[in-house]
């Protein structure tokens, strides 16, 4: 795929078959998220692939996450939601991205920006290969947890996580807030 067209094409997916994505096309998503720019070329990240019990683990963490905050939503939003959360969507495997933690604000702020470059080339990867993806960081509303189930120690921070699969269908996209660039785009001399 062009990549004008990818990096367009690429969005979020919440629901997926349960065809098992192989471990050659994981490592070859992961291997475009090692070239994601990084701070001072320091590449801080490290990869997390949940599958089996770990990935159930993670969707019961989430799943009361996801029960409270959409406690006050009217259905059938509110139990669509829960039964995303309870299993990422039906996707058979979770992906992490932690990066190096550190107490330095800049630096800190450096390693983060640079895990979520990573992100941004596991999505792209995924969708180049007919996979679906989505961005979540709901998930780190238990922390503890998720560091718990994903055996990620202090010295780490945890970025964002997403589901990875291939999608029951893609669902439509999504148009962009200012598809014209007129507002978000500032030209200075």
């Amino acid at each position: 795929m062009e990549f004008f067209e990818l990096v367009k094409k690429r969005q979020a997916v919440r629901e997926y078959k349960s065809d098992q994505v192989s471990r050659e096309d994981i490592m070859k998503i992961l291997d475009a998220a090692n070239h994601a720019p990084s701070g001072q070329n320091q590449q801080q990240w490290e990869f997390i692939v949940a599958t089996g019990k770990t990935k159930d683990m993670l969707g019961e963490s989430y799943g009361k996450i996801g029960e409270a905050y959409a406690a006050q939503w009217e259905e059938p939003a509110k139990s669509d939601f829960i039964k995303y959360a309870r299993t990422y969507g039906g996707a058979p495997v979770v992906l992490a991205v932690t990066v190096t933690a550190s107490p330095h604000p800049v630096v800190r702020r450096m390693h983060l920006e640079s895990g979520c470059a990573a992100m941004q080339n596991i999505m792209l990867a995924a969708r180049d290969l007919g996979m679906g993806t989505c961005w979540m960081t709901g998930p780190l509303n238990d922390e503890a947890g998720l560091r718990e189930i994903l055996k990620v120690g202090e010295d780490r921070e945890i970025v964002a996580v997403t589901p990875l699969g291939y999608p029951a269908s893609w669902p439509p996209k999504r148009e962009r807030l200012d598809p014209d660039l007129t507002r978000i785009v500032h030209w200075l001399d």
